[in-house]
């Protein structure tokens, strides 16, 4: 079973959000990165089922140089071989990034036995995409199905379940397919110290990519941050002196009724 994971280098969640200067991007330069926990438990899955099956595990990220700290991280989780198709750092929109992702899994399979199975995450962490892996499939005119939160690979196809309003939806695939995933699917696993060093060892691939045009009538004016809510404290006072207007404050909102 050959699996390709996709990833994607988001910054860490919880930081302030701020844009470059011209107001198309976002500033990382004081950024974290990781992936997202989608792509964490696509990995996860990946390995397990190599585990299970034999195959080989391939990670794929589209990125700057910098991103081969990701691929480095997927590969100590057991992931064999690691491909990064390369920019100089400017952001590609969905479209751009599936064109160039389909165009590696068709080289791939052009010059040695392809890929039977693409994971991804369902949606990217920081911009919420939730089209790439749809777009792909479209490309390659595999099979897709999105959403999914348990999953069952054999040598005959995929068996793909996800939850929908309360019912669970089951779907059967023919292999090659591609596969969007969840948080919960599993519960991934910590990297080994074995696995850290072979990981810093192993080479990555490297596929040169230039062209980021968007089609022709699409085009990017702007990025906005949502403003986010106010919070208000007000000092009661301090020490015992505090204690009547205190009172005061938990007499008006009930808590002394």
């Amino acid at each position: 079973m050959e699996i390709l994971v996709c990833v994607k280098r988001v910054p860490t969640v919880g930081g302030r959000i701020t844009l470059t200067g011209d107001g198309l991007g976002v500033d990382t330069r004081m950024s974290g990165f990781t992936i997202s926990p989608h792509e964490e438990c696509a990995v996860e899955e990946a390995v397990r089922i190599t585990e299970r099956l034999g195959g080989t595990v391939s990670v794929l990220t589209l990125g700057p140089e910098s991103a081969i700290e990701q691929l480095r991280g997927a590969l100590a989780l057991g992931a064999g071989r690691a491909v990064l198709l390369e920019t100089d750092g400017r952001e590609y929109g969905p479209i751009a990034t599936a064109t160039a992702i389909a165009s590696e899994i068709g080289s791939r399979a052009a010059a040695e036995p392809g890929y039977d199975l693409a994971l991804f995450g369902n949606e990217a962490s920081d911009t919420g995409d939730y089209q790439v892996g749809i777009r792909v499939a479209h490309l390659l005119g595999w099979p897709v199905v999105t959403g999914i939160k348990s999953l069952d690979v054999s040598a005959d196809g995929v068996v793909a379940r996800r939850e929908y309003r309360g019912v669970e939806e089951a779907y059967s695939l023919p292999l090659p397919a591609v596969v969007t995933v969840k948080e919960g699917l599993n519960l991934p696993r910590y990297p080994s110290l074995p696995g850290r060093l072979r990981a810093k060892r192993a080479p990555v691939e490297r596929v040169e990519i230039k062209d980021v045009s968007l089609p022709e009538g699409l085009r990017k004016t702007r990025l906005r941050v949502p403003e986010g809510g106010t919070h208000q404290a007000t000092v009661l006072g301090e020490g015992v002196a505090a204690v009547p207007e205190l009172v005061r404050v938990l007499d008006e909102l009930g808590i002394l009724s």
